[in-house]
């Protein structure tokens, strides 16, 4: 069961964090490249902000975003702002799409997202606490995949182990945790390359972070994963 009031309460403790250590910046350190390519800590943050009342229209029952087209604009087009303006428009779409999370709604309904994913309503706050924690990673500014809290990094594993199973382009994997649990992802078919590691080592590769070259694999290659 997904606790969408439990995950909604995390998206703010982490856009806390976000803007905590974002503030420490300043205009020339947002104009710089993030790890993102092609990417500034501008564009993350403007991504951030426009993800934020993309989900809004998610959760009220509009398209995500007009276009595909429309969505890379506009964080073209907020990327060169500066610093105030990103971490106002930042907390502002945050507070936005927490008023949206406290609208009484039916969470178990199916809602749909980019490029006709559907999901229930109630995994869209968790989707945006993805959003919000990776992308923190992705400024570079010293809050690593070791530092997510435990709890989302266990089921951001679970997630994306799902998204890729029975993904005819992923040869079979079995992921061994340490605490002895298997997850099994990739194609359902053929003996599955084992996979292990660290639990931040495993997401980042699971996310595209990491090039998966700190896990150990046996029974052949580590596989190599598509881009979500």
């Amino acid at each position: 069961m997904i606790d969408h009031a439990h995950d909604l309460a995390s998206v703010r403790d982490a856009t806390e964090r976000l803007l905590t250590a974002a503030a420490k910046l300043d205009n020339a350190a947002i104009a710089e490249p993030s790890r993102l390519p092609g990417w500034t800590r501008g564009h993350v943050l403007a991504h951030l902000a426009r993800n934020a009342d993309a989900l809004v229209n998610v959760l009220e029952g509009r398209p995500m975003y007009a276009s595909a087209e429309a969505r890379d604009a506009d964080i073209e087009r907020d990327a060169p702002r500066a610093l105030d303006v990103q971490l106002a428009d930042v907390r502002e779409s945050a507070a936005r799409f927490a008023r949206a999370g406290e609208v009484p709604a039916d969470w178990s309904r199916t809602v749909e997202l980019r490029n006709g994913v559907t999901d229930s309503a109630a995994r869209v706050p968790f989707r945006r606490w993805v959003e919000v924690e990776l992308h923190h990673v992705d400024l570079g500014i010293g809050y690593e995949l070791e530092d997510l809290p435990e709890e989302f990094t266990q089921r951001e594993i679970n997630f994306l182990a799902e998204r890729f199973r029975g993904n005819p382009a992923v040869a079979a994997v079995m992921i061994v945790e340490d605490d002895g649990r298997n997850i099994p992802t990739g194609r359902r078919e053929g003996d599955p390359v084992t996979v292990s590691g660290r639990q931040a080592d495993l997401l980042g590769w699971l996310c595209g972070r990491r090039d998966g070259s700190a896990l150990t694999a046996a029974g052949g290659p580590l596989p190599t994963l598509p881009p979500l």
